[in-house]
C-alpha cells in the first residue's frame, strides 16, 4: 500500500538491451516509493557467461531466470519495479502467472538509438553485438497485456513520470 492507501502494482520495465530499463525502472520505483530490482542480477552465472561471450540465450537458458524474477515480484506485496527484458509474450505470461497483477512498461526505440546507447555503456555483460538477436526475439507488448509502450526519445525522468502517472490513473 502507498501512503494514500492504494495498492502499488508490481511493474516490469521491459525492452531490449540499451532501452534504459534500469535507469527508468529505478526512477519509477523512487516515484512510487517501492523497491527496485534489476533482473540482470538474477541471471544464473552460466547465462551471464553466455551473453558475455556474445551467445544469445535460449528459452531453456531463460527459464530459471524468469522463475527467479517471478518469485521476486510475487514476494513484493507492497509493490516492486523490476527491470527485465521480458522479450517474448510467453516470458511475460510466465511472470504474470508467478505474480498475478504484474503490469509492463515497454520501452521502445529505433535500432540506431539503441545501438548508440549500447556502444556508450561501460562495464555491462551484454555486448552490442546481441542487439540484433534481441530485436529479432522481441514480441512487442500486445493490446491485451496490462501495460503501456513508451518511446525512449524522451529523457528517463520524463518516461518514469509518464509511467507513474499511468499507474496512478490505473490504480
Amino acid at each position: 500500500m502507498t501512503r494514500t492507501g492504494r495498492t502499488v502494482p508490481r511493474v516490469v520495465v521491459m525492452g531490449v538491451a540499451g532501452c534504459g530499463k534500469s535507469t527508468v525502472g529505478s526512477a519509477l520505483a523512487r516515484r512510487l516509493g517501492v523497491p527496485f530490482v534489476d533482473a540482470d542480477g538474477l541471471h544464473p552465472h552460466a547465462n551471464v557467461a553466455r551473453m558475455s561471450a556474445g551467445v544469445p540465450l535460449t528459452d531453456d537458458d531463460r527459464a530459471p531466470w524468469l522463475a527467479a524474477v517471478a518469485a521476486e515480484l510475487a514476494e513484493a506485496p507492497r509493490g516492486l519495479v523490476v527491470a527485465c527484458s521480458a522479450l517474448r509474450r510467453r516470458y511475460r505470461d510466465a511472470l504474470r502467472a508467478g505474480a498475478p497483477g504484474t503490469v509492463f512498461v515497454h520501452l521502445t526505440g529505433t535500432r540506431e538509438i539503441l545501438a548508440a546507447r549500447l556502444g556508450a555503456r561501460l562495464d555491462h555483460f551484454m555486448p552490442p553485438a546481441l542487439l540484433d538477436s534481441q530485436l529479432a526475439t522481441l514480441e512487442p507488448l500486445d493490446d491485451d497485456e496490462p501495460g503501456w509502450v513508451l518511446n525512449v526519445v524522451w529523457p528517463p525522468d520524463e518516461l518514469a513520470e509518464a509511467a507513474a502517472d499511468r499507474l496512478r490513473v490505473a490504480a
